[in-house]
């Protein structure tokens, strides 16, 4: 059977620790990371309403990450249709085996920047 579904590419930018100033403050750089086939679905109005009401964030879309995929997801800068956007809450992941489709995880994003 054939799998009809594909997700884009986005890109997911990771902080690294690369050294520290004269006064001992860390300094990051930006790495960014490119991730495919990965869906954009926008957010449900009753989980925009359940997260306004837990976290104060207003969700804009749920993003469907590959299996297999071991990228740090929580609270992370992402790019996707020419936007910047920001991962918040901990991504849920079900069990690999037991999901049929090639996407296992599940973040929810706002709007950034």
């Amino acid at each position: 059977m054939a799998n009809f579904l594909k997700g884009i590419t986005i890109t997911l930018v990771n902080r690294v620790q690369t050294g520290e100033d004269d006064f001992g403050a860390i300094i990051y750089d930006d790495v960014e990371i490119l991730v495919d086939n990965v869906l954009v679905a926008p957010t449900s109005s009753d989980d925009v309403v359940n997260q306004m009401s837990l976290t104060g964030k207003k969700a804009v879309y749920t993003l469907a990450i590959p299996k297999g995929d071991t990228h740090d997801w929580e609270d992370k800068e992402v790019k996707f249709f020419n936007q910047r956007w920001r991962t918040f809450g901990v991504p849920l992941e079900g069990i690999e085996d037991m999901i049929p489709l090639d996407w296992n995880k599940k973040v929810m994003v706002e709007r950034y920047g």
